[in-house]
This record gives structure tokens, C-alpha cells and sequence, in this order.
């Protein structure tokens, strides 16, 4: 007779791995297949990297909740993020289209350009003379004390193209702030939103634009009233689309001409 080792003969042995699927790491390959479709399904809906696919109701609940938290703490970028994501239905396609009916913005949608640390040769733009836009650019990061980098990537727009022109809408932000002249203190950021409402449709910047000023003194809120918001509405209904420009090609230019061809009257 032949003895076999325990666990039977090989035949037996092939049998049971047959019928038993070996584990790894703990699992059985049932197990690995069943996690595997589950990626599979939670990735199919999935647009672009970081993409999270959500149901009106979910955007309407995720659209509340960023709203009331941006209202309490303006500087909580990320629910101000949220709130022009799920909220941006309707202006966000209206920008897009005014881009792919301009020479230079559909340029931009096609080359898809992003404005980072990594993109940006910092030394070259702090050589560039004063009153440049690459210039003043590097001027208003330094004095500012802000980054490029900060911006939030889009999540829960659900078109590839879309999440693109939000991106794009939040990394000219700052742009903004330098061709209009205005800090990043509040009632910088409530200027720069009247003009963004104008421009863009957003009902993100609309509540900003609204709702920002009730933290203002009342010195300050003079100022704006009678000021700064009637010039930022003027600019913007003036102004040509601001993500119609591609910046990164344009920072030699002096502002003041960038200003002029834009539609940006000159501040007060």
C-alpha cells in the first residue's frame, strides 16, 4: 500500500483546491472577486479623478448644509467649494459656452491649463517689471500671503467638462483679485464677488456678494455701497468673459492693458 502524507492523496488534494479556492491574505477568491465588483460599480459612475456622483436630492442636501456653514465662516473654502458645485447647474453651462464660441476660451477648454506652484516658474514672474501681470500676480501671493495651490478640485459636478470650467473659474480667482486691485480681507472678497456675479451667474458668488457684507463696520459698508459695488457691477456687466483670457500667456502684459482690453474700468 502507498502511504500518503495527511490531507490525502494529491489527487484529493487537487480536488479540494478545486473545490475549496485558496485564501490570500485572509480571503478567498470569491471574496477578492466580490470586492472587485464592488470597486468596479462604486467606480463606473465616476467622471473624472476624485468625481462623487450624487442625486439631486443629495446635491440639494449638500448645497444646504455648505450654504448655512459658509454664511457662519466665509473663509471655509471647502464648503464654499461644495456650495458652487451643487449649485452651479445652470452658469456653469453658460460659461462653458461662452468659451467654446471664443477664439481663446475654446483654446483654453482643449488645452485644459492650470494655474499651480508646479506650472508656475515663480522666479521668472517676480523678474518681470512692476506693473506686469506676472508681476503683480506674485505681488499679490507674497503680500497675501495665499497659494494657488489652495483651491479645492471639483467633486460633485457631474460632467468632465464642467468640473474643468469650475476649476478653472477658482484658480482665476485670484486673478481677479489682482486686475481689480482688492486684498483678500472681506471687504476685498465681497468686491471681487459682486464682480464674479456678474460675470459668472454662480448663485455662490451671488450669496457671497450678499451675505458678505453684514460683518462689515459701518464705515466700511459705506464705502462699499456707495463705491466699490456700483464699480464692480459696472465692470462686470462691461467686461468681456474672465476665463475667456489665457492668463498664462499674458503675463508680461501690463495690467492696465489687460484691464482696458477686458472691459475693467479702473478701480476707485
Amino acid at each position: 500500500a502507498v502511504l500518503h502524507p495527511p490531507g490525502g492523496s494529491p489527487a484529493g488534494r487537487a480536488r479540494l483546491s478545486q473545490a475549496e479556492p485558496r485564501a490570500r491574505d485572509g480571503r478567498s477568491e470569491e471574496q477578492e472577486e466580490e470586492e472587485a465588483e464592488t470597486g468596479a460599480r462604486a467606480g463606473a459612475g465616476r467622471l473624472y479623478p476624485g468625481h462623487i456622483p450624487t442625486s439631486p436630492l443629495q446635491k440639494v442636501l449638500l448645497a444646504a448644509g455648505s450654504a448655512a456653514v459658509a454664511l457662519c465662516d466665509p473663509y471655509r473654502h471647502d464648503m464654499v467649494a461644495v456650495l458652487g458645485e451643487t449649485t452651479g447647474c445652470l452658469a456653469l453651462p453658460n460659461l462653458r459656452d461662452k468659451m467654446k464660441h471664443h477664439p481663446e476660451g475654446y483654446r483654453i477648454l482643449q488645452e485644459r491649463p492650470r494655474i499651480r506652484l508646479s506650472t508656475l516658474d515663480m522666479g521668472r514672474l517676480r523678474g518681470l517689471p512692476d506693473g506686469s501681470l506676472g508681476r503683480e500676480y506674485v505681488r499679490f501671493l507674497e503680500d497675501n500671503k495665499v497659494s494657488p495651490d489652495t483651491r479645492m478640485p471639483p467633486k460633485f459636478v457631474d460632467d468632465e467638462e464642467l468640473a474643468y470650467v469650475i476649476q478653472r473659474y477658482r484658480e482665476v480667482h485670484d486673478l481677479m483679485h489682482t486686475l481689480l486691485g482688492m486684498p483678500t480681507n472681506m471687504l476685498g472678497e465681497v468686491v471681487v464677488k459682486w464682480f464674479e456675479a456678474v460675470q459668472t451667474g454662480l448663485p455662490m458668488c451671488v450669496l457671497g456678494a450678499v451675505f458678505g457684507p453684514v460683518r462689515l463696520s459701518a464705515r466700511k459698508l459705506q464705502v462699499l455701497a456707495t463705491e466699490l459695488v456700483p464699480w464692480a457691477i459696472r465692470s462686470g456687466r462691461n467686461a468681456s468673459c474672465i476665463l475667456n483670457v489665457y492668463y498664462e500667456q499674458r503675463w508680461e502684459q501690463p495690467v492696465e492693458s489687460l484691464r482696458e482690453e477686458i472691459g475693467i474700468f479702473p478701480p476707485p
